[in-house]
């Protein structure tokens, strides 16, 4: 009697199906899990703040400020990025983004800026080697106290290949002056499904600081605006920043808005920046008129604050020959005078952005 035998064919096909199998359970798994872990935070939420200081701020003082969107430390002159058209998902080695973080510690200690407004900061992130930038900060900027604000932070983003992976970073605010309250608001998302599971949850850090010998206060607003959106989500962030930033000049307090708007103010002259290519990213414009007669809407238009990840950076290279931005910048209540504002050529050699330093003076008219 001949033995049952099972013929090749039929066991590969049994095994494929198996595999199969496995990725569907293994996918259908990843994704109830990043539904049960899906960072949601409520829209008004206080935030820890750390460190304090006795120096005082009152009407009339000098304010300095940098802001810098710090790309995470892993976005240097040698770095592309898959989202902007280049093709890498992390930085080149861990090595690279410790030199970075280290340089940028040690350059914004030096400057010694009165506040310092920071986007893009990791503190326990795949693409960081997990590294917490947050509290590296915090240790080398002394004389400071801080906040600290996620805007993304996700259990594992399954793209691209490979996965980006774990993701948990946000922004974060230095001030030599007491911040009393820091609140972190949250900003519309434009994204559904698990496109919004796995995204930025964008929001802007309110802080707090109180002036002596007045019932006024200087509120610092730290924000990174939408990038990949089609637009619907910057305009709605944009206007729920503007009613913050009313609802605080209705209070006679001093306003500073600072970050990454990744928008151009339309009152700013871009011109020496072309567009080069269609097929890079575009940004959008902040339609400065809608605000009022209250703000100053500031950038520096010498050097560009940003430049393009479709491809490393190719130093000393013209706006004809390599894509630049205009991003970053400040928006100031009319009750600040301003005194100067620069955006401080790095060459962009730790960060795809240059920081943007300004200084102001506090009427006293107020």
């Amino acid at each position: 009697m001949r033995s049952a035998h099972t013929p090749w064919w039929k066991r590969i096909g049994l095994m494929i199906l198996i595999v199969i199998g496995i990725l569907v359970l293994a996918g259908v798994a990843l994704i109830v899990a990043l539904v049960v872990t899906e960072y949601n935070p409520p829209e008004r939420e206080d935030i820890a703040i750390e460190g304090s200081t006795s120096k005082e701020l009152m009407p009339g003082d000098t304010l300095s400020m940098i802001s810098w969107n710090i790309g995470y430390c892993g976005l240097g002159e040698e770095e592309d990025f898959f989202m902007d058209g280049g093709e890498e998902v992390f930085p080149s080695s861990q090595a690279q983004v410790e030199e970075n973080l280290s340089a940028m510690e040690n350059y914004l200690a030096q400057q010694n800026a009165d506040v310092v407004f920071l986007q893009e900061v990791d503190q326990n992130a795949t693409r960081t080697g997990y590294l917490d930038e947050v509290a590296s900060f915090r240790n080398h900027l002394e004389n400071y106290c801080s906040s600290f604000a996620n805007n993304f932070k996700v259990l594992f983003v399954p793209y691209p290949i490979p996965p980006m992976g774990h993701e948990d970073a946000g922004i974060l605010t230095f001030s030599k002056y007491n911040i009393t309250e820091s609140t972190r608001v949250q900003l519309p998302c434009p994204f559904t499904g698990i496109e919004k599971i796995g995204n930025l949850k964008r929001c802007l850090l309110i802080s707090r600081v109180p002036l002596a010998n007045c019932d006024k206060e200087l509120v610092l607003i730290n924000l990174h605006l939408e990038a990949y959106d089609s637009g619907e989500g910057k305009i709605a962030q944009t206007k729920m920043l503007m009613e913050e930033m009313e609802a605080e000049y209705a209070k006679g307090n001093y306003v500073i808005v600072a970050g990454d708007f990744n928008q151009v103010f339309d009152n700013i002259d871009t011109s020496m920046y072309p567009m080069l290519s269609e097929d890079v990213w575009v940004p959008g414009a902040v339609e400065t008129q809608a605000f009022g007669d209250h703000w100053q809407f500031l950038m520096d238009t010498d050097t560009p604050s940003c430049r393009s990840l479709d491809a490393p950076y190719v130093r000393g290279a013209s706006p004809e020959e390599f894509q630049y931005f205009m991003l970053d910048g400040y928006i100031l209540s009319d009750n600040l005078s301003l005194e100067h504002i620069e955006t401080l050529d790095l060459g962009f050699e730790h960060s795809d952005h240059n920081p943007v330093a300004v200084t102001v003076v506090l009427s006293e008219n107020e």
